[in-house]
């Protein structure tokens, strides 16, 4: 238990939902109807089970919150625990007190304690999350295609099957999936029901005939290799999530969508901002927009480099990290690899400082960890200081791969 201006910050119990969900409604304007509502309150009383809510108090009044989720993410084939950041909201009056910044320390010591040592989450304001220490780690493409550039592959051997949306091998090929592509989260029962189960998208499509529905391709094998996830809806085609293992899924799977031309006019979807949907078409000249997507965090600096998968055997290097809002990561740190074998230690900064190799901030070092931007062009905009010939060696020993995130929660 914290206290601070007269207001107290503790967990929010199961019996002050309501409050929880009433803060959440009154800062993000949110309109639901009563059926929606309940939904709503249900979903989050199942996330309130699993993951940890703190809110300041002013008397019996919940006033500030921030919930936190247990999930995991492949970095470069390693499976980092993480936890997710949601459900962030602060009443305007109790707003500039530095309540949010005290509940965001509380939950990252919390995610350390349990061994999370990153976190994401989607931001309602890139400029807010950076100034507490998230980066963007990946990007989002959102694209409309006529039913005229719908391209279809011909002499495909496979087959596609629509199915429940809970089908075994939905699971299995997005299992599959994660587990070979860097930055995926691996789905857990939490993000399996909050993304795709049908409460979800009733909830959110409640006042319309909306049906999401699952489509998966079958090689000639009749094993699973691919599937989609989708709704039609006033005449067009609506892609929310299309996973596939190799390239004739993907084709399968677009000739399931070109199927529908007697039915939709577009079809709208969004992918991971690193796959190229347009140059994928025969007719490439399609509607798309690339946007920051996700935001990620290091939790606890040293921790997390202890099991990150370096690319080279041996190399030694020293760098400082800044971090404005926890005081555990601030520091330099001594990395060092013989055959693979990697040891982290942080040392004292002020001790043989002509040896500190290059200074960056907690979001410059995990937007690079994590390959979204690489460490010259980091160097080239100035977020990166240090020897130039240090920070080669950097873009040697990093992996090469720019995050591929297409969920949320």
């Amino acid at each position: 238990m914290n206290q601070r201006k007269g207001l107290v910050m503790r967990e929010i119990r199961m019996d002050e939902m309501g409050q929880s969900i009433d803060l959440l409604n009154y800062v993000f304007q949110m309109s639901m109807s009563l059926k929606k509502d309940r939904r709503f309150v249900t979903e989050k009383s199942r996330q309130f089970n699993v993951g940890h809510a703190l809110g300041w108090f002013d008397g019996d009044q919940l006033v500030s919150q921030i919930l936190s989720l247990p999930f995991q993410v492949n970095v470069y084939g390693v499976a980092y625990e993480m936890g997710g950041i949601t459900a962030i909201g602060t009443y305007p009056e109790y707003s500039k007190q530095g309540l949010m910044d005290q509940l965001i320390k509380e939950t990252l010591t919390i995610m350390r304690n349990e061994g999370r040592y990153i976190s994401y989450l989607f931001p309602f304001s890139i400029p807010y999350y950076r100034k507490k220490g998230w980066e963007i780690m990946c990007d989002i493409v959102e694209f409309q295609v006529k039913d005229t550039q719908f391209p279809h592959y011909t002499e495909l051997p496979g087959k596609i099957r629509r199915v429940d949306t809970r089908n075994k091998h939905v699971v299995s090929i997005y299992e599959k999936y994660a587990s070979r592509t860097h930055g995926a989260m691996i789905r857990n029962t939490i993000a399996w029901n909050e993304k795709f189960h049908e409460d979800y998208w009733e909830e959110k499509f409640v006042d319309t005939d909306v049906q999401l529905q699952a489509a998966v391709y079958y090689d000639e094998e009749d094993e699973p290799q691919g599937y989609m996830f989708y709704r039609i809806m006033e005449e067009n085609f609506y892609i929310d999530e299309i996973v596939y293992l190799q390239e004739e899924a993907r084709k399968g799977l677009w000739n399931f969508v070109s199927a529908h031309k007697s039915m939709v006019y577009n079809a709208y979807g969004k992918t991971a901002g690193n796959e190229p949907v347009a140059f994928l078409l025969e007719d490439s000249e399609i509607i798309q927009e690339v946007s920051p997507y996700f935001m990620a965090r290091i939790v606890d600096v040293e921790k997390f480099l202890a099991t990150f998968p370096f690319d080279e055997p041996t190399f030694h290097i020293r760098f400082t990290v800044i971090d404005r809002l926890i005081e555990w990561n601030n520091g330099t740190y001594d990395i060092s690899s013989v055959d693979w074998k990697v040891t982290v230690k942080k040392v004292d900064h002020t001790e043989d400082k002509e040896h500190i190799n290059v200074h960056m901030s907690i979001q410059t070092l995990t937007t690079m960890l994590l390959g979204y931007k690489r460490p010259k062009y980091l160097e080239k905009i100035e977020r990166l200081k240090g020897k130039t010939d240090i920070i080669s060696v950097l873009e040697d020993i990093l992996p090469v791969g720019i995050p591929t995130f297409i969920d949320y929660f």
